[in-house]
């Protein structure tokens, strides 16, 4: 049996900030985009936790609980102003919406 190394977590973290950025660019649908930018931030964090396991250092650890953090705000904000527009164009649509259009 072989260890899991740091190149398994690489692939891992490769393989969610493809699928995360997928998400980005090609849903319409505003929640499914928040959540692909969720997934590439778990992707960074999972580097992050990785690179501070293999080099005995915490820093990249305590940067990811700062990242947490940061997705944590982007959420709440995110949902907000989602909800906020879906009250006003009655949709959650990214195309569909064009407030700031002049």
């Amino acid at each position: 049996m072989h260890p899991i190394t740091t190149v398994h977590y690489l692939a891992l973290s490769a393989a969610l900030l493809l699928i995360g950025t997928v998400g980005v660019l090609t849903r319409r649908n505003i929640v499914i985009i928040l959540m692909s930018i969720e997934l590439i931030l778990n992707a960074v964090n999972l580097n992050l936790i990785a690179f501070s396991h293999a080099l005995h250092n915490l820093n990249g650890q305590i940067f990811a609980i700062f990242v947490i953090c940061d997705a944590v705000a982007e959420a709440a904000i995110g949902l907000g102003i989602l909800i906020a527009l879906f009250r006003n164009k009655e949709t959650v649509q990214a195309d569909e919406i064009d407030l700031l259009k002049w």
